[in-house]
């Protein structure tokens, strides 16, 4: 039986392509696109704060929760970045950040294959650099969808930050890697 909040969880995943299609569809003329994706995306942050309560508070935690709830994140992050990069949206996150947090992702993505395969540790634990990051990250994006003026102070900010997270990801992790013999 599926908990409350792994249900959050998948509710998240199936409100991105709606913020997608939102942002690709928009256009100055049809502003109202760029409500609804605020309100999307503000649901779907909610739903990733209280999911995370509720499987502290209730002792929910699950493998699959453990397992989707940082790919929601990754997929709604990623492509509502990708689309306030290359789409029509008046306000556009600088490309080197977008590039920065997809490349980050994909790295802690390759990573957790290999320590997967190395050591059959399942989880990725973040930490509060990591939590900061994605919050920096969603925040990002709400800016640019209120058309925050100075909203590529905070981008830049997201940048510099998902570097530095990224690379505290790859100097902790890397200690499994190098306590590890590997058969050849």
């Amino acid at each position: 039986m599926m908990n409350l909040p792994n249900k959050l969880t998948i509710l998240r995943i199936l409100l991105i392509p709606f913020i997608v299609v939102s942002l690709i569809c928009y256009t100055p003329q049809n502003d109202i696109l760029r409500w609804v994706t605020f309100f999307l995306f503000l649901v779907a942050i909610l739903t990733d704060a209280i999911d995370g309560y509720i499987a502290r508070k209730r002792g929910e935690r699950t493998e699959l929760g453990s397992f989707l709830d940082p790919l929601a994140d990754k997929f709604l992050i990623n492509s509502t970045f990708l689309c306030l990069t290359i789409g029509k949206f008046p306000f556009r996150i600088p490309s080197w950040v977008t590039i920065t947090v997809i490349s980050r992702d994909l790295i802690i993505g390759i990573g957790f294959v290999i320590i997967y395969i190395i050591s059959g540790r399942k989880t990725v634990t973040p930490n509060r650099l990591g939590k900061l990051t994605t919050f920096f990250q969603m925040s990002t994006i709400v800016l640019v969808l209120l058309k925050f003026p100075y909203f590529r102070l905070v981008a830049n900010s997201t940048g510099l930050l998902t570097i530095v997270s990224g690379s505290g990801y790859i100097w902790r992790e890397k200690s499994i890697t190098d306590n590890t013999d590997i058969e050849h």
